[in-house]
Order: C-alpha cells, then sequence, then structure tokens
C-alpha cells in the first residue's frame, strides 16, 4: 500500500496533479479541498495517499490532510454505492467539519445539494455513517460555524481515523481520551491514534 507521497509538484489541476519522486511521475486524483493547499509547481509537496486496485487500472487518490483520507475511507468503505468517484465530488462540494455537521443533524437536503449525490445516497450516507462519526461532530455542535478549540479538533480527527481503522465509535472515544491524558495536551493526532493503536493491540 502507497500511503504518501514525498516529491516535486509537477502539474496540479482543480481535479488531479502529477509529483516527481525520484524521477518518477505518479498521477493521483485529488478532492477541490486539497487543491486549495497544494504549493505552487515546482515547490516540494507531501501527499497522503489512497491506492485502489480495480481490474484495469491501479488509481491513486491524493489527500492534504489525514481528515479527508479518513472521511474518503469511510465514505467508500461504509456507504452503500458510494465508490471513490462519488466520495471525491463529496470531498470537493463540502467542507469536513460541515460534512460531519450535516450527518449528525441528519441534513439531507445539504449533503443531496453536492455535485452526484441525490436524495437516496444522502439519506444512506446519513444512515450509515452517523454511528461512526454522530458522536465525533456532536464536539463540534450540529452548526459547522463554531471554530474547534485545536484539542477537540485533534480529538475529533483522531476517532475519526480509528473509526476508519475499524474501531466502535465509543471505543475510540475512550482510547483517545486515554492516549490525550497519557502524553498530554502538545500530542498531535496522529501521536493518539499510534498511543490508541497500541494500547488495542
Amino acid at each position: 500500500m502507497i500511503t504518501f507521497l514525498h516529491g516535486k509538484l509537477i502539474e496540479a489541476l482543480p481535479t488531479q496533479l502529477i509529483i516527481d519522486v525520484n524521477g518518477v511521475g505518479y498521477e493521483v486524483l485529488i478532492p477541490l479541498s486539497s487543491f486549495d493547499k497544494l504549493p505552487q509547481p515546482g515547490q516540494p509537496v507531501k501527499v497522503l495517499t489512497h491506492l485502489a486496485i480495480r481490474d484495469d487500472a491501479h488509481v491513486l487518490y491524493g489527500f492534504m490532510s489525514a481528515a479527508e483520507r479518513d472521511m474518503f475511507r469511510l465514505l467508500i468503505h461504509t456507504v452503500s454505492g458510494i465508490g471513490p468517484k462519488i466520495a471525491l465530488n463529496i470531498l470537493s462540494g463540502i467542507n469536513i467539519t460541515s460534512l460531519r455537521s450535516a450527518v449528525a443533524s441528519g441534513d439531507v437536503k445539504m449533503l443531496s445539494q453536492i455535485s452526484g449525490v441525490g436524495k437516496k445516497t444522502a439519506e444512506r450516507i446519513v444512515v450509515e455513517l452517523k454511528d461512526k462519526i454522530g458522536k465525533a461532530a456532536a464536539l463540534e455542535g450540529v452548526s459547522s460555524d463554531r471554530a474547534l478549540s485545536s484539542d477537540d479538533q485533534k480529538i475529533n480527527d483522531a476517532v475519526l481515523a480509528l473509526v476508519a481503522l475499524g474501531f466502535k465509535q465509543p471505543e475510540a472515544h475512550e482510547s483517545v481520551r486515554a492516549a490525550l491524558a497519557m502524553l498530554g495536551a502538545k500530542a498531535s493526532s496522529e501521536d493518539l491514534v499510534r498511543a490508541s493503536l497500541k494500547k488495542g493491540s
């Protein structure tokens, strides 16, 4: 599994980019949310990736944050009828905070306004993701306007990562809280995930 690429950004379009990694050019499909965070072509860049293997192709999907990749994986692995293309559309059409809040509050109307997502798909997203990210989104409140504290954001991102890795929601929350208490406020979301995985193994 290719988990990230670190190299020189050669070309960047709203839907894809090309990275030169030690002389090998990788084409990576991205959501608009990641395009906005890219440096100028010619600059070094690190992109988190998800490799999808199909009969006719190996496709790399890229993300500038772990939260985006975790949400992408949740969508394609949890919601029936959603493949990588629609998952990228969703991440291009709504930010992660608003998506979590829409799921937590059951806002089918907001979700169905995203390109490629009809009412039935929006309803499936709410039903099938609510148990997985509902409590994490509750940290934010159902309003996407309220800014999260850095600690809450860290906890949210770590919980979402663990759920994407197969943890149950309450179990993920408990593990992250315990890891935060053990490691202290300076721990990053990645530190919290690693500590939770060690504890659970």
